[in-house]
């Protein structure tokens, strides 16, 4: 079936880039999309960064200066680790993108895409002391789960990596203090729905408290079961996002986006 192959159907391959790259690229620039048409990214200030496939030391950013619904593949800048460019292009990074992304890629091995928005609920719980509650099933996954960065105003001072990679610790997901959120996957699938997951947490979380209603939470052992549960993928799917990815790209391929290009 077309769906279930649709992640490897990659058009308009430049003769100059190699195919797992081209794939790569492919991927990301559907990441972008996504996040975009949920509304969840911030005009052309936040960043979704992939390591380049056999290359440890280079990755795959965002032109500064475009909106996520204009990434395509051939736009992405390839860049080393010390945030040099590696491509013949015109575009420029974000230098907050380096500082963060950089890190990240240079400290966490199976990290291959790391996606950082200021998505309105994450954001707002990354304001609140204790982060994100166990408050639905939603919310379950990340059960002290959860890392938390202090702000130190905008992400441009090097020096700032070194705490970035403590604080993240062994977690997927970082809150980054009265600024937004930082997920990590193995692939752009699994980056963009943990960032998924916790945004609809998030917002559940935001909704009961502005209710006023009394907040029910399971006891402890309950919480870090179902966590588990997420964790430790008994199922048929070995990462987050592996069935729901494919879909993800045929409902952009319905659209008619150009992401590919």
């Amino acid at each position: 079936m077309r769906g279930n192959t649709v992640a490897s159907e990659y058009s308009e391959r430049p003769a100059h880039i190699p195919e797992a790259e081209w794939k790569a690229r492919v991927d990301l620039a559907a990441c972008y999309r996504m996040v975009a048409r949920l509304g969840l990214d911030d005009l052309i200030y936040n960043h979704i960064s992939m390591r380049v496939p056999g290359h440890d030391d280079q990755f795959l950013l965002n032109p500064y200066g475009f909106l996520f619904g204009e990434i395509t593949a051939s736009s992405l800048v390839r860049i080393d680790i010390d945030g040099n460019k590696l491509d013949d292009t015109p575009y420029t990074i974000n230098k907050a993108a380096f500082v963060i992304h950089g890190a990240i890629h240079k400290a966490v091995h199976d990290a291959a895409c790391v996606l950082h928005t200021h998505s309105d609920a994450s954001t707002a719980i990354s304001c609140q002391k204790d982060g994100l509650l166990p408050l639905s099933q939603f919310a379950m996954r990340f059960y002290r789960r959860q890392a938390f960065h202090d702000y130190e105003g905008v992400a441009i001072d090097m020096d700032e990596q070194t705490r970035l990679i403590a604080d993240m610790g062994d977690n997927r997901v970082m809150l980054m203090r009265n600024h937004g959120i930082m997920t990590l996957g193995r692939t752009p699938g699994e980056a963009f729905m943990l960032l998924y997951y916790f945004e609809r947490a998030a917002r559940i979380q935001l909704d009961l408290q502005a209710s006023g209603a009394e907040l029910l939470t399971p006891p402890h052992e309950v919480c870090e079961k179902a966590a588990r549960q997420f964790w430790e993928n008994k199922g048929d799917i070995l990462i987050a996002g592996e069935r729901e990815w494919p879909a993800f790209l045929r409902q952009l391929e319905r659209e008619g986006s150009d992401y590919r290009r």
